[in-house]
This record gives C-alpha cells, sequence and structure tokens, in this order.
C-alpha cells in the first residue's frame, strides 16, 4: 500500500472516530447529567415524596399489564403475519405499524376520536357503562397503542426466521399446526419475543404525549411517571431528576435484557 493511500486510509479512521466520539458525547451527556445535576441525597428525597411512589406504581403497573395484552395478542397475530400470504398483507404491516412513527399528540387525538366519548368505538362502549377516557384504562389503552408495534415488528421477525424445516418435520410426526406453533415456533423464536417485549415494554415504560392527551394527569389514577416528572420540572426540579434516574435506570436495564436475551438466542442458534 502507498505512502498516499496509507494516509487516506487513516485520515477516514480518524474521521470516524471523531464522528463516533461527537455522537456517543452528545447522547450521553444528558443521561449522565440526570445523576450528577443533583446529590444522590436530593434525588431520594424526591423519590421520597408520596406523589412520586405513586407515579411509580402506576406506571410498573400500568406498563405490566398492556405488554401482557400486546404478548396474548400480538404473539398470534404476527405468527399469521410472519407466515401467511394473502391480499393486502402489505397494507395491514403498515396499519400495524404506523404508530411507530405517529407523533404522540396525533396518538392522543386518534385514541379520543375513536374511544372518546363521541368516538367511533366510544359511544356503545358509553352506552354498556364502558369508558376508558380519564381513567387508569384508558392509560393501558394508551400503552397498548404505542408499544404494540415494537412487539410485532421484532415477534414477525423471529417468525419467520424460524427454519420451516422443523415446523414441516413436527407436521410430520402429527402435530397439528396449533402443537406446532407452540412447541416448535414458539420456544425457537423466544428469543426475538423476549426482546420485542422488552423494547414495547420500555416504550411504554416512556410514554408521555398519548397518555396525556386521551386519559389526563390524575395522582393514583392516570398520573404515570412521565407525566409526574412534567409536572414537577418548573417546581420541584429534584424531584423531576429522582424520577427521570429511575426511569433511566430502568430504561438501561431493559436494553441489557435485550443484549443478553438476543446473544443467548445467537449462541442457542449456533448450538442448534
Amino acid at each position: 500500500m502507498s505512502a498516499g493511500a496509507t494516509a487516506r486510509r487513516a485520515a477516514f479512521v480518524a474521521a470516524l472516530v471523531v464522528a463516533l466520539t461527537v455522537v456517543v458525547a452528545f447522547l450521553t451527556f444528558p443521561v449522565v447529567a440526570i445523576f450528577v445535576r443533583s446529590s444522590p441525597g436530593a434525588l431520594l428525597d424526591g423519590l421520597r415524596d408520596p406523589s412520586a411512589q405513586d407515579a411509580l406504581r402506576l406506571s410498573l403497573v400500568c406498563t405490566s399489564i398492556a405488554a401482557a395484552i400486546i404478548v396474548v395478542v400480538g404473539t398470534p397475530a404476527a405468527w399469521l403475519l410472519a407466515t401467511r400470504r394473502f391480499r393486502g398483507r402489505s397494507v395491514v404491516i403498515t396499519l400495524v405499524e404506523l404508530p411507530l412513527v405517529m407523533p404522540p399528540a396525533v396518538a392522543g387525538i386518534g385514541l379520543l376520536a375513536a374511544f372518546g366519548p363521541q368516538g367511533i368505538v366510544g359511544r356503545p362502549l358509553g352506552d354498556l357503562g364502558l369508558q376508558p377516557v380519564l381513567t387508569t384504562a384508558g392509560v393501558v389503552t394508551a400503552l397498548v397503542f404505542v408499544a404494540a408495534p415494537f412487539y410485532l415488528r421484532q415477534a414477525q421477525a423471529a417468525f419467520e426466521a424460524v427454519d420451516r424445516r422443523w415446523l414441516d418435520a413436527s407436521r410430520t410426526l402429527g402435530a397439528g399446526e396449533l402443537r406446532t406453533w407452540l412447541r416448535v415456533a414458539i420456544p425457537v423464536a423466544r428469543g426475538g419475543l423476549i426482546t420485542g417485549l422488552a423494547l414495547a415494554w420500555g416504550r411504554a415504560l416512556g410514554e408521555f404525549g398519548a397518555t396525556l392527551m386521551f386519559a389526563g394527569s390524575f395522582r393514583d389514577i392516570t398520573q404515570t411517571a412521565p407525566l409526574a416528572i412534567y409536572e414537577r420540572f418548573a417546581t420541584d426540579f429534584d424531584g423531576a431528576l429522582g424520577l427521570s434516574a429511575v426511569l433511566v435506570s430502568l430504561s438501561a436495564a431493559v436494553l441489557l435484557t435485550v443484549r443478553i436475551v438476543g446473544r443467548g438466542a445467537v449462541v442457542g442458534g449456533v448450538r442448534g
């Protein structure tokens, strides 16, 4: 390699390093600032506020319920999308993934138009005495809407990656499609399913805009941790920092889980 080529390669590598340094610094400083902006004692004092504890508890409960609903309904839906080819499939996938790019305010308006007192579905629900707006059920509804596409997309990809020979072998041995799905497809795709669940859970934990517009922000009813942070940042910045630190820690735990599960799935696939 000539001296000129070596110099160009070194310059390119240096540019890559600079770009990575800028990206890491820009994305890391705000996260680090949450923990160093205030003392640990002040952060803990903020978390001792009963309203902060209520918000965290409500976030964890609603997020867990939403995740359970997403898994129960989303897993068979993802299997259908992954294994069937039908007219309009691309349109269905686009509709399922649309909330991924929908602005939170638009998501909130859409939920109100659909499930609000005068909404398409909300009016008949109201006649039955079921109205999710401004209730805890409304929080769960908003979380499912914004988080479900993260699970569905990952689950569909995981099912599509399952070796079809294993499914055919299961059916050849006499297992029906349901048993094949439960005993072969889901265990093989479990790494991707768990990853999708972690991503959906993390998205639901941080949801703000759609929840605020659809369910409001009422303590111990609809005020989740992100809404409590928004309420506090102007009057109790340390309290907002404390809640933010908890959410950052939980988000980091989710990402770590995704990496560990993904690595385990790869290793398991290689051994298989």
